[in-house]
């Protein structure tokens, strides 16, 4: 039997990851039990959410315990199976799984990947993947944005922002988007067809929304939280809607999060926020893909995906969803395509 490779926590981080938070460690890899698979990690995705499963705060799912092999979604090959469902070479997603080299799983839990002509594995990571189901309906089952309104979205270089702003224009609205510097702005605009976009590290926030949304605004899907949050939420008209998807800019902070500064706001204009994670959608995810699977196909949908190699690499590489320095979504090369 051949070892494995698994990241396991060693103690709750405080504030940014530490080296020494989490440790590398070598096992062999045990037989399979009757029904079960080992899926060698091809691709091993790196999400804000990665920092609120290391704490032990208050949350959507289980804290990941010390000692316990870091929490993570990925796709990878059968390489060997006890399954009737599931054969050596098999392409196939083992839902969440973690930072390993590889995953014993049970049939149950599997999914094989479709794999469709011209479409990279990345895809299935980012845009036909979690990432892509985020912003779907979260854009469009809680925002709803329609002809004519505006909507901002932030993080909207990232790739859940990146997607939801271009769906919210397929649907005719205006759409603005926040990112962290000129280039990323180009590529929302140029690439992406948003309307504008606000460099948040080199303008203020408030003063170009002012200027780029002079009627207020409509929808926000909000992946920052924060002050740029509080600056999008203090411009949103009557029946305003917020998807709340995120708040990277509070995550490495301890204690609770402080929410949008005029909370009466919500009342005098009659605002729908609404907290939103994805695995309370999964069981709809064939709606989704419906028409994100014909619009990444023909071109239509803009996406990038920002792969480093190498699972070693995977604390250092998750500290870039927290400085920016990605572009789209993040991944870890694990091990070679097949």
């Amino acid at each position: 039997m051949s070892d494995m490779k698994r990241w396991v926590l060693k103690r709750r981080p405080q504030g940014e990851i530490q080296h020494g938070d989490l440790e590398l460690i070598d096992e062999p890899i045990r037989d399979l039990d009757d029904g079960e698979v080992l899926i060698r990690t091809v691709y091993l995705s790196l999400d804000p959410t990665n920092r609120i499963w290391m704490s032990d705060q208050d949350q959507y799912l289980p804290p990941v315990q010390i000692g316990e092999t870091m929490r993570g979604g990925g796709i990878g090959v059968v390489e060997r199976s006890r399954s009737d469902k599931f054969k050596q070479g098999d392409v196939v997603n083992p839902g969440l799984s973690g930072w390993a080299t590889h995953t014993i799983a049970h049939e149950g839990m599997v999914s094989p990947v479709p794999v469709i002509p011209g479409v990279p594995l990345t895809a299935y990571m980012s845009v036909l993947g979690g990432t892509g189901l985020t912003a779907w309906f979260g854009m469009l089952d809680i925002g709803q944005p329609k002809a004519g309104e505006t909507v901002v979205v932030s993080a909207a270089a990232g790739a859940v922002g990146s997607i939801a702003g271009q769906l919210a224009k397929l649907r005719g609205a205006r759409v603005i988007g926040i990112a962290g510097g000129q280039a990323k702005c180009d590529w929302l605009v140029n690439d992406c067809g948003f309307d504008g976009a606000i460099d948040y590290k080199n303008e203020d926030v408030g003063a170009a929304l002012d200027r780029l949304c002079p009627n207020g605004i409509d929808v926000n899907f909000e992946n920052v939280g924060g002050e740029i949050m509080d600056q999008v939420f203090s411009r949103m008209n009557n029946f305003g809607r917020m998807t709340l998807c995120g708040m990277i800019s509070t995550y490495n902070l301890e204690g609770p999060i402080k929410g949008p500064s005029d909370f009466g706001r919500i009342l005098m204009h009659r605002l729908m926020i609404k907290g939103f994670i994805i695995i309370d959608y999964l069981h709809r995810a064939p709606e989704a893909f419906a028409e994100l699977g014909p619009l990444v196909a023909s071109g239509q949908l803009k996406w990038k995906a920002h792969v480093e190699d190498g699972l070693e690499n995977a604390v250092d590489a998750v500290g870039r969803l927290f400085t920016g320095d990605h572009d789209g979504k993040l991944l870890i090369r694990v091990s070679q395509e097949p």
